[in-house]
């Protein structure tokens, strides 16, 4: 799947949420945009309760935080550049700066899991992770990570 078709411009974004809570809350706020038959509310409770099954905090300052929703028909990915690392619960202790949320249908177990392998993977090549860093461009932030 092309990250350009889960990804919109929209949801890209480079923020100063201050917390783990507040940038949950904006990944919801941005999602909410694509899907409006989706509150922003029940975007962040999917997201909050799979945070208390563990952190999504992959490490080096990267999390990407997942939910399942009843509502939607195809997958939304939200990209986060945080101008200040906030404190995540990351397994390396680390705090983040650069998050990959995704929203996926709750009967498309696979494609899940698929989507996030393959992000992950790319959040793993420190030349994007490098360039995702360095940019303070939301437009710029897109191109990167969908090139």
């Amino acid at each position: 799947m092309e990250l350009s078709t889960i990804l919109q411009p929209e949801c890209t974004t480079c923020a100063t949420p201050g917390s783990k809570k507040k940038v949950l809350e904006l990944i919801s706020d941005l999602a909410a945009v694509q899907y409006p038959t989706l509150s922003s509310q029940e975007i962040f409770e999917s997201l909050l309760a799979r945070e208390k099954m563990g952190s999504t905090g992959i490490g080096n300052g990267i999390a990407i935080p997942h939910g399942r929703l009843n509502n939607i028909s195809q997958p939304v990915a939200v990209l986060i550049k945080c101008e200040e690392p906030i404190a995540f619960d990351a397994i390396d202790k680390q705090p983040v700066d650069i998050l990959f949320a995704l929203l996926v249908p709750a009967d498309q177990c696979e494609q899940h899991l698929s989507t996030l392998s393959s992000m992950a993977e790319k959040l793993n090549n420190k030349l994007i992770v490098k360039q995702l860093r360095k940019t303070h461009d939301e437009s710029e932030l897109y191109q990167v990570i969908t090139q």
